[in-house]
């Protein structure tokens, strides 16, 4: 059998109508015609099959059935009441977070979408702390959630969800490639210097082996702290560098570097991710910006058509 559930509105007519006892006196305080008052007294009677009051000349009489339907709905309708109003005051009332967020991400990417937010949430003060790749959350996670890049296994006691960055391009000068014999098949990358990342020291290694590639005795490599850095390297001809798509779009569209693959590479292990501690509970302000973020790196891993296509090629194989 389906529950009977009669409408807030039915509920709050009768508990008017058994405060008046009548249907104009009800129909006053809801701001309703007393026509529309006893149509759902009426509704609510036939739905419950039962006797509510009794009609008479002056008004309304509770019956017994009545009276006790009124004991068990007052107190809900006390309770819907509160909660709803405790859920208002809630989410109105302002909050901070405290946001820890990676240099590249926040000046390449977050900042410029950022005002979207502060427009749907007003209420919400975000305080931004730069976050440095030396900064490991497994020893102090000193902020309420944290915007960051990783490599190799996450760290325990924290939820991360992945926001993008995984799809690695090969990227060269033009001019680099034109005096190098250029990049026709991975292979190619032997004759020249890797351009690396502190946060990614694994990234090279673990893409040649994926594709059976030893590399070259003694191949020179240059770290560098910052992707922009590696960017300006890279187009300065220092070497080949390997960087997600997402930074790398602005530099492509100029010309300044190349993607002589044409594709993507995959690295499961690389990404970006939006983190929060695992034992803290989170407030609403937290979990909206959660959300928003996470609509916000939809829409950008859907924008990379490399990146999209290497991960289609990723599913496929699983």
């Amino acid at each position: 059998m389906r529950p009977i559930l009669p409408s807030t509105t039915a509920l709050r007519v009768f508990d008017a109508a058994a405060r008046h006892l009548t249907c104009t006196g009800a129909a006053d305080e809801l701001f309703m015609t007393q026509g529309a008052v006893s149509k759902q007294l009426r509704n609510l009677e036939e739905s419950l099959g039962a006797a509510l009051f009794v009609r008479v000349n002056r008004g309304l009489v509770l019956t017994e059935a009545g009276k006790v339907y009124l004991e068990k709905v007052r107190p809900l309708l006390a309770q819907l009441a509160q909660a709803s109003e405790s859920l208002a005051a809630y989410s109105s009332a302002s909050c901070t977070v405290r946001l820890r967020v990676g240099a590249i991400i926040g000046d390449r990417w977050l900042m410029s979408r950022f005002p979207a937010f502060a427009r749907q949430y007003p209420n919400i003060e975000v305080q931004f702390a730069s976050l440095q790749w030396r900064d490991r959350p497994d020893t102090e996670f000193d902020c309420d959630a944290q915007l960051r890049g990783w490599e190799g296994t996450m760290f325990p006691g924290l939820v991360v969800d992945y926001l993008f960055g995984r799809e690695l391009l090969l990227l060269a000068s033009p001019a680099l490639l034109e005096s190098r014999g250029g990049i026709e098949r991975l292979e190619d990358i032997r004759r020249y210097t890797l351009l690396d990342h502190f946060t990614a020291p694994n990234a090279w290694s673990r893409l040649l082996q994926q594709h059976g590639v030893e590399p070259a005795p003694g191949q020179p490599m240059l770290r560098y702290e910052f992707y922009a850095t590696i960017l300006k390297a890279a187009i300065a001809g220092l070497g080949v560098a390997l960087v997600p798509e997402i930074w790398a779009r602005d530099e492509l569209a100029r010309g300044e570097l190349v993607n002589p693959l044409a594709c993507a590479l995959l690295d499961a292990n690389a990404g970006y991710y939006f983190a929060v501690p695992e034992d803290r509970p989170q407030n609403w302000a937290v979990a909206a910006l959660r959300e928003w973020v996470l609509a916000e790196a939809a829409a950008t891993r859907a924008s990379l058509p490399l990146a999209s296509a290497a991960e289609q090629r990723h599913a496929q194989r699983r």
